[in-house]
């Protein structure tokens, strides 16, 4: 079996200590990184496009999110603003993560410009019912490429509600986030998640391990 993806997020504040993160991460066996444009100041739409040009001249695979402050993002503009960005950086990412809840026609104009697309969802406070995941990812199937929700437990059994989802859709980014769900992201890709996400330094999501240990788990488990 081909091993699953372990995917880093890079939150520099500018695009040339992104560019410095990538190559020095580039050496230690990483290859796959979601490029957080919330984190960025100011950026403009010239600033975007050649910070992908550049990053495509590096041979990795890339996500392009631009996250607003009710998903837990740090994005400061206008909602029209975030999505310009986001469309710029989606005609060289790999993968483009937008919210399910973005405004409908704003959400299709960032998935018909992706190559593909992440459609997500987050709950910061509880893990919701399983029949409510369900739906949540069955409508982001519909829409997009991928489905992802990334949820906070308030036990472990809530951790076991975010991989009872993934009997019924393993193509899922699930995530179970803080101290109760760390291991959900090792398990998921196990159990049909198509990649994790895993920090270097500064975590951008409670509960997300390093890389270092996530590889190191990841080939311990041979897989």
């Amino acid at each position: 079996m081909e091993k699953y993806k372990i995917c880093i997020p890079i939150s520099e504040k500018n695009t040339e200590d992104i560019i410095k993160k990538i190559n020095f991460l580039l050496e230690t066996g990483a290859n796959f990184f979601e490029i957080r444009l919330d984190y960025l100041k100011n950026p403009s739409i010239n600033e975007i496009n050649t910070l992908f040009k550049e990053v495509n001249e590096l041979n990795i695979s890339t996500i392009a999110t631009n996250r607003n402050h009710s998903e837990g993002g740090l994005f400061k503009g206008t909602e029209k603003e975030r999505i310009n960005l986001l469309i710029e950086a989606s005609k060289y990412s790999d993968y483009t993560d937008i919210e399910l809840h973005t405004s409908e026609n704003y959400r299709d104009l960032v998935i018909e410009s992706s190559n593909k697309s992440i459609i997500s969802f987050h709950d910061f406070k509880k893990t919701p019912p399983l029949y409510y995941l369900l739906n949540i990812v069955k409508e982001e199937m519909e829409i997009g490429d991928i489905a992802k929700f990334a949820v906070m437990p308030n036990s472990m059994k809530d951790t076991v509600t975010v991989m009872e989802v993934l009997k019924h859709y393993p193509n899922t980014i699930a995530i179970s986030m803080g101290n109760f769900g760390k291991y959900t992201r090792i398990m998921a890709p196990i159990f049909g998640a198509p990649f994790t996400f895993a920090s270097h330094d500064n975590a951008t999501a409670t509960g997300q391990l390093s890389f270092d240990v996530t590889k190191y788990i990841q080939e311990q488990l041979d897989y």
